[in-house]
């Protein structure tokens, strides 16, 4: 993907946002517990909070590296299957505290709308720009 290229943008700025997201729950879990929409009770119960954080992590380096090495299609389908996870952080959140907290939920559905509109950017002017990526 050219870097000249408004998508490879959007890309990079969803590494970036990843990666920033990621190293927010791993280094303070509390904030990032907080910004993901679960109250935990103890320390103990904010082990998962870090698993969070280095699933962004990798996802943003993941994104980072294709975004530089693969072409706008292939980043396209990996946006495309990833928005499951932002759909099931809605599921999560829905479970454990309903519609309480109707932001966290839009956070999350709002994540998974621009991965989404992202993918269909990436994979519609794909068509025919792939040939010369």
């Amino acid at each position: 993907m050219d870097v000249s290229e408004p998508r490879t943008w959007l890309v990079l700025a969803l590494s970036g946002v990843f990666v920033l997201l990621g190293i927010l729950f791993v280094f303070l879990p509390r904030a990032g517990a907080a910004l993901f929409g679960i109250r935990p009770s103890e320390d103990a119960e904010l082990s998962y909070v870090s698993a969070i954080g280095l699933r962004d992590l990798a996802l943003g380096f993941y994104l980072f590296a294709l975004s530089r090495l693969s072409t706008a299609r292939a980043v396209g389908a990996i946006l495309a299957i990833t928005v499951l996870i932002p759909v099931g952080d809605v599921i999560i959140v829905g479970m454990e505290r309903g519609f309480d907290s109707p932001g966290h939920l839009l956070l999350h559905a709002g994540s998974a709308c621009i991965m989404a509109a992202g993918a269909a950017w990436l994979l519609t002017s794909s068509k025919h720009t792939d040939r010369e990526d």
